[in-house]
């Protein structure tokens, strides 16, 4: 059946199914969703329950729009917004859009323009004919949310158009009589890096990741020419699991070689996305190398962006639906789930998972309605890869926090921006506002601020605690006195210049750049100071160099080599990884609810991988299988 055929069809269900009285004037496919448009607004928003029974009926995400005729002026309608949210939900801007009918209004607290069940967005448009979203006024001012939202609203009739032309290939109509499901990895099977994977059925095909390994020049990019991936504009979607580079790194390289499809990812991936490969642009330019792609591509990829919150169904292809479900990883971070066909094969994807409740994220979701396959990271796959508890983790950097400064030392954290950086801030700042330890100044310098700014716009993909301590008691971590941004060399230097009692959090986490090796020159010789990691250092890296003990490091500057003599203190905190350990990963499967029937593993080294795979097979006596790069795995 053709796309108009189908919309001419769903148009006369749904005015079937309308109250009498009901009336719509037409209906449009956008993206994964079905627009109805009325120019009678206040009929639907008077009866909250005509869209749910509609999309439960259709099987659909429905969003209704008003017709542009039956729009109040702004001017008034911002005056009847004042008048029905509360006072303290604290709006702080709005933005019209006559093309779809929609006012996107920022407020402090989402929730009290939104309403109980939604009442209160419905009294919206029932007085001015719009339709209301809601969007979180950020706490700390973010530059890449600012202009993201900037962004879409200035692109939004290209972005319609795009959304036009997905949304029709998604609902095009299955027209294969076979059925049958196959998996192939191009980049992270066996490895960590440039993770990559395609879902391919006989009516599409689903790309899975597409990262970077930014750690080698010879395996850097996914093998994107073989027949599975090529033609790249044959992909139907890419489903990004999360933000890191070896996960997303690579996207906009996709559209500058002619792929035209959807991303698929949460809202508060696609921020990071933006975030971090503008930063890997700028650092491999700041290094002499030619970058992949440019800016231009980047923002490409965003307009082609579709943001889902987790649990949200919905259709990506004629025969795949995705939902998402929280990973406990970073910020945003997704188990992704795939439902194939109607009822063929349920495939789980986990990215990279904690299941284990942080300080940050409440454990990895392992409950889905069907379940027959999981592709599995195995970053600590191997048998003896165990991490001490977040508690014993948390008591030993306190530990080393107080007696570092009981002698007026420093303690210096290099740390990855998104995700580990958080973890950190988040513990410090607890044991300063319980006088565990003293009341000394944070310092966040590099990336880690504006990657804090975005955690601070997301509470809602935050744990329960949190969200609790940010919701119901107006108390957000991330905006305590102790933090304090370097946003301005003068800060950076005044703070190697005149050294005193305090904790610097800065990038990069590795040690092979970044403002974290301005600090490490600056106070390696006191022997007073401590050099404190709480993440991986791979080989080749400055900071594997000094946890194997080097007494004197190069460091290449523009002036030539300066070698630094070693005489501050080194401590390893282990625990705070956002990856789950060794028992983690066996009990992630051993309680996933339904069991799966097979188990595949990757994004670990090859160890790691055929060790966790050999063992989830003797424990629960399940197929499993190690990927290997460009092996494709027929799974129906």
């Amino acid at each position: 059946m053709a796309v108009e055929e189908v919309l001419s069809d769903l148009k006369k269900k749904i005015e079937e199914k309308l109250p009498s009285g009901t009336t719509i004037s037409s209906v449009e496919f956008e993206g994964p969703q079905l627009v109805v448009y009325t120019e009678e607004p206040k009929k639907f928003a008077d009866n909250g329950n005509i869209v749910r029974n509609l999309a439960k009926a259709l099987r659909t995400r429905i969003v209704v729009r008003p017709d542009p005729k039956v729009l109040m002026p702004p001017e008034e309608s911002i005056d009847k917004i004042l008048k029905t949210v509360p006072e303290e939900s604290g709006v702080s801007n709005y933005h019209f859009d006559p093309d779809v009918g929609e006012v996107i209004i920022e407020a402090e607290k989402p929730g009290l323009v939104i309403g109980k069940h939604g009442e209160t967005l419905r009294e919206i448009t029932k007085k001015i004919g719009w339709t209301p979203k809601v969007v979180r006024t950020p706490p700390i001012k973010s530059r890449t949310v600012q202009n993201i939202r900037e962004f879409m609203r200035t692109n939004h009739k290209e972005r319609k158009d795009i959304l036009k032309s997905v949304g029709r290939k998604i609902h095009r109509g299955c027209t294969s009589k076979d059925e049958w499901v196959r998996v192939t990895s191009l980049g992270g099977a066996k490895e960590v890096g440039r993770s990559c994977f395609i879902i391919s059925t006989p009516e599409s095909r689903i790309m899975i990741d597409c990262g970077v390994n930014v750690g080698s020049d010879d395996n850097m990019t996914p093998y994107l020419y073989v027949p599975e991936a090529y033609p790249i504009n044959q992909i139907d979607a890419v489903v990004l699991t999360h933000a890191h580079l070896d996960h997303q790194g690579l996207v906009p390289l996709l559209y500058k070689y002619g792929f035209e499809g959807p991303i698929y990812c949460t809202p508060p991936t696609r921020d990071l996305m933006a975030l971090l490969q503008l930063d890997y642009i700028d650092v491999a330019a700041k290094e002499g190398k030619r970058p992949p792609y440019a800016s231009a591509d980047v923002r490409e990829g965003l307009k082609h962006t579709i943001v889902l919150d987790y649990e949200e169904v919905t259709d990506i292809a004629p025969d795949i639906k995705l939902t998402f479900h929280n990973a406990g990883h970073i910020l945003g971070s997704a188990v992704s789930h795939f439902h194939i066909g109607d009822g063929l094969h349920n495939v789980v994807v986990t990215g990279d998972f904690k299941y284990e409740k942080t300080r940050l994220f409440d454990a990895a979701v392992n409950r889905f309605p069907r379940v027959e396959s999981v592709i599995m990271e195995s970053t600590y796959g191997n048998s003896n890869a165990t991490q001490p508890s977040l508690q014993e983790a948390e008591q030993n950097l306190q530990n080393i926090v107080n007696s570092t400064l009981k002698k007026d030392g420093i303690v210096l954290i290099p740390a990855f921006a998104v995700g580990r950086s958080q973890e950190v801030m988040i513990v410090l700042e607890d044991a300063i506002r319980k006088g565990i330890i003293p009341n000394v100044p944070v310092y966040l310098d590099g990336m880690i601020w504006e990657a804090t700014a975005i955690h601070a716009t997301y509470p809602e993909y935050l744990n329960n605690d949190l969200r609790k301590l940010i919701f119901q008691k107006g108390q957000n971590p991330f905006l305590s006195e102790c933090f304090k941004p370097v946003d301005s060399n003068e800060l950076r230097q005044k703070i190697i210049e005149e050294p005193h009692p305090c904790v610097i959090l800065s990038t990069s986490g590795m040690m092979n750049a970044g403002p974290v090796i301005e600090y490490f020159k600056a106070f390696a010789e006191n022997e007073n100071n401590t050099l404190v990691f709480v993440g991986y250092q791979a080989d080749g890296t400055l900071g594997r160099r000094i946890q194997k003990g080097w007494k004197e490091i190069p460091i290449s500057t523009r002036e030539g080599t300066h070698v630094v003599k070693m005489n501050m203190n080194v401590e390893v905190v282990d625990g705070f990884s956002g990856h789950s350990d060794r028992r983690q990963l066996m009990s992630y499967i051993q309680k996933m609810k339904p069991r799966p029937e097979r188990v595949y593993t990757e994004h670990g080294d090859e160890r790691s991988c055929i060790d966790l795979a050999s063992s989830l097979h003797k424990k629960n006596k399940l197929e499993t299988k190690a990927l290997t790069n460009l092996e494709t795995v027929r799974l129906v």
